[in-house]
């Protein structure tokens, strides 16, 4: 029995491989060895970064894939088996019906095949069905080609059971029938593909006088097929709150004609009958169905569409180019309660924290400029970061000044995202870090940080408060919470972390660390002083064999005793770095040299892999790190624009060019700060001269572009943007 079930368990795996292998155009040995990874405890950053002769050099984006349909598809497996076993327990399970249910390939068919089982609530036809209606219907369905229905239906009355009438009989017996042609699987597939095909969604206004965000879609149509991700969403909101009325319209007189034909196979006393019975189950059980379920399928694919949105955008932010080597003054503007200002050496260590008015309704402008000077000079200050929220204008403007003052320093300024400050300045994680600080100079700390590391900064805010997407507040958010973590352990890992600086919050996302041992790094590295190499790390209390192998690749030991901790070579490739440096002739303090770039850069890596009996992928990495060894990822990007004086929307004019940073990318178009109070549009339109699909084709978050304005609405403080050049648009 027990190698019965093992045998059943192999053949459903090797099942999901094929499919799975299929529908990514991989080899059923990727898929297998991947799956056999994940179940070992394996990470995806790990899998992609140390097995890559073992998956094929599958990337990070088709490791995921491979795990999110593998666990689709065992829910998948698992509920088959579970309708088998109901079905069959009700003694109704055939062998046609059990190979129907074997061979269905998404959820929604296997809940087709399994309605008629069911239990349902008390339904008109489950009522019929206790009157004995049951084989009235049966002599319906039949289409006997004599007989009198009304004369047959007369044999059913009886008082006791409620039914008065031979109309009642019938009523009853059609009942049962409409239920059963509502619960045919056949029948719900065709009707749900015609109304995808034919259906239109119509939203309209409750109250067509009333002012709201959703005005355009208070007389709107659009077919199904074609609804955009972004206006599924919006018109979702604008009826939960109760502004939207929404309905999908579909020909009904061709669904009930296709019915009719399906059901009526001859001519007979029961046509009429029959014909209203299929009226019936269409309007009154299956259109109301179908239509939940297509809505909850357009809001399932809109909400993976805008957390996929979402993630793409957070990785780029995250992986924006740190300002290194420059001591930061963080201001978090504000009128009533002042500006906070907090002043950060190059390494974010926070130097003092202070507090200015320059802004309504105190305007003590010569006192702040004096305090502003007096930290630039006192510091060395050389970057003014400002928060963009309240106050942010005037803040900015006032800083302008302060620079124009002091034209000896070089000072400039730049204008960050608040996103997610005021969650982090009010979080535990600040507390623990700034106890003696409030809130606000908590925020004006982490505004100043996140120029010099962004990564580091942003890993301690919930991801889903940064606001780098669209309708975030609208999707479920258990997915959008498991989609963005998965996207910050990515980006740390892409970087790697420096194991002596970071801070647990960081180090939370490395592969295979959690946070309980997160702060136990932190603690042992503050007990017994930095780590100077990466084998100290196996005496972190809980940091286990496995998880030091997932680990210890992503960990930095910057001056350490070996030179290969400060590089992302796996310390299980150390030998094979020995051996290589032993057949080039050089020692491992060769390591920066000119003479080990030059000869690595000549080297034969296929006969040299061969030679050290290691994988050409494997040694491929090795050979990438050792010519860059402490290398950031992020260094390649290029740097933020820097300002030293303010643009007003005043100052725009239209063809004016400027240089601008995307700030976030959404389905119809980028925003982009030029400098000004509101970002400024670049619709999906102006992006490029050739046809875009998505503006992530073009841009991402992070960007420095060349832009020019073509249009001006001071009223509302919008600018529109284009990235064609004059001559193009």
């Amino acid at each position: 029995m027990l190698e019965e079930m093992q045998g059943s368990e192999q053949a459903r795996e090797e099942r999901m491989i094929a499919q799975i292998a299929a529908e990514l155009g991989l080899k059923p040995g990727q898929v297998r060895t991947v799956a056999g990874l994940l179940d070992e405890g394996n990470t995806i950053p790990f899998i992609a970064r140390y097995r890559k002769e073992m998956t094929g050099e599958l990337d990070e984006n088709q490791l995921r894939a491979i795990q999110e349909r593998r666990g689709y598809l065992q829910q998948l497996e698992d509920r088959k088996s579970e309708v088998i076993r109901l079905i069959d327990e009700q003694g109704k399970l055939t062998p046609e019906l059990q190979a129907a249910v074997e061979k269905a390939v998404k959820l929604q068919e296997i809940e087709d095949l399994y309605r008629p089982y069911r239990q349902k609530r008390r339904t008109r036809a489950s009522v019929a069905k206790e009157r004995g209606l049951e084989p009235l219907a049966e002599w319906l369905l039949s289409q006997p080609e004599h007989g009198d229905p009304h004369a047959e239906a007369a044999r059913y009355v009886d008082e006791e059971k409620g039914v008065a009438s031979p109309e009642e009989a019938l009523q009853g017996a059609m009942d049962i029938i409409a239920e059963g042609i509502a619960d045919d699987a056949d029948i719900r597939k065709w009707v749900r593909r015609f109304t995808w095909d034919h259906g239109v969604l119509h939203s309209k206004a409750k109250d067509p006088e009333a002012e709201s965000v959703y005005e355009m879609y208070y007389q709107y149509a659009e077919p199904v097929k074609r609804l955009p991700p972004h206006r599924v969403l919006a018109i979702n909101r604008g009826e939960r709150e109760s502004v939207l009325a929404v309905g999908i319209e579909v020909p009904a007189d061709r669904v009930v004609e296709e019915l009719k034909r399906r059901m009526i196979r001859r001519p007979s006393p029961a046509r009429d009958l029959l014909a209203a019975a299929a009226e019936d189950a269409y309007k009154r059980l299956i259109a109301p169905s179908i239509e939940r379920e297509l809505r909850g399928e357009l809001t399932e694919k809109a909400e993976e569409h805008a957390i996929g949105i979402f993630s793409e955008n957070l990785r780029n932010l995250l992986l924006q180019p740190p300002v290194k080597g420059r001591a930061v003054l963080g201001v978090d503007p504000a009128y009533r309660t002042g500006c906070k200002l907090a002043v950060v050496d190059e390494t974010g260590k926070l130097l003092e924290v202070a507090v200015a008015y320059p802004t309504p309704p105190h305007n003590k402008k010569a006192e702040a400029e004096a305090l502003f000077r007096r930290l630039v000079d006192q510091y060395g200050i050389s970057l003014i970061v400002i928060g963009n929220g309240t106050a942010s204008r005037e803040t900015e403007q006032f800083v302008a000044g302060v620079i124009k003052g002091m034209p000896e320093r070089g000072l400039q300024y730049l204008i960050v995202s608040e996103a997610g400050a005021s969650v982090y300045s009010a979080s535990k994680l600040a507390q623990e870090e700034f106890p003696d600080l409030d809130v606000a100079e908590r925020s004006a700390v982490s505004i100043a940080r996140r120029v010099q590391d962004p990564l580091a900064e942003l890993v301690k805010i919930e991801p889903k408060a940064i606001g780098v997407g669209q309708y975030q507040h609208d999707v479920s958010q258990k997915r959008l919470e498991e989609s963005l973590n998965s996207v910050v352990e990515s980006a740390v890992n892409h970087v790697g972390v420096d194991v002596n600086t970071a801070s647990p919050s960081l180090l939370s996302y490395v592969s295979g660390i959690n946070s309980t041992i997160a702060k136990n790094i932190v603690k042992l590295r503050e007990e017994q002083g930095k780590f100077t190499n990466r084998s100290q790390l196996q005496k972190v209390p809980r940091l286990g064999a496995k998880t030091y192998e997932q680990c210890v690749g992503f960990l930095r030991i910057m001056d350490g005793d070996n030179p290969l901790d400060r590089t992302p070579i796996h310390p299980e490739s150390y030998k094979v770095v020995d051996a290589l440096f032993g057949m080039l002739g050089l020692p491992l303090t060769a390591i920066g040299s000119e003479e080990l770039k030059t000869r690595l850069q000549q080297m034969d890596i296929a006969g040299m892999a061969q030679r050290l009996d290691v994988g050409v992928p494997t040694l491929r990495d090795i050979v990438d790190s050792l010519l860059r060894p402490g290398r950031d990822p992020r260094d390649e990007l290029p740097p933020p624009i820097f300002h030293t004086d303010v643009l007003d929307i005043e100052d725009l004019r239209p063809g004016m060019q400027l240089m601008g940073t995307v700030r976030n990318v959404v389905d119809f178009g980028a925003f982009v700060d030029i400098g000004i109070k509101n970002d400024g549009l670049v619709h999906i339109s102006q992006l490029s001269n050739r046809y875009v699909k998505h503006p992530t084709e073009v841009v991402a978050v992070g960007d420095t572009v060349k832009v020019w304005v073509i249009g001006i609405d001071a009223k509302k403080g919008r600018v529109s943007l284009t990235m064609k050049g004059p001559q193009e648009t």
